[in-house]
């Protein structure tokens, strides 16, 4: 496993060295786009995975105590949330920290 993580690892350095170590004359490889799509992938990847993880533990705290279903609603629904606000605030910081043309 540590050497196909290696390997991959390896080819998506070339992958981005290749263009932005490319000797044009002059032009400039904005990268930004690249980069705004990988932080932008793995924050709202990241935050399904808690929102999934949550749900999880919610539901089965539901299973083992029904009666406790008011209180672990509103925690639910507040943790839910947060987590989608995460993701809401890497949107907003991308759109900020992009260089306009």
């Amino acid at each position: 496993m540590k050497k196909v993580q290696a390997i991959l690892m390896t080819l998506s350095v070339l992958c981005f060295a290749v263009p932005a170590m490319a000797q044009s004359g002059g032009g400039v490889v904005n990268l930004a786009p690249i980069g705004v799509g990988i932080g932008l992938a793995l924050a709202a990847g990241l935050c399904g995975l808690g929102q999934g993880k949550a749900t999880a533990s919610a539901v089965e705290a539901l299973a083992r105590n029904p009666g406790a279903r008011a209180g672990i609603q509103i925690f639910l629904l507040l943790g839910l949330a947060f987590i989608e606000s995460l993701t809401l605030f890497t949107l907003v910081i991308i759109f900020i920290k992009i260089p306009t043309q």
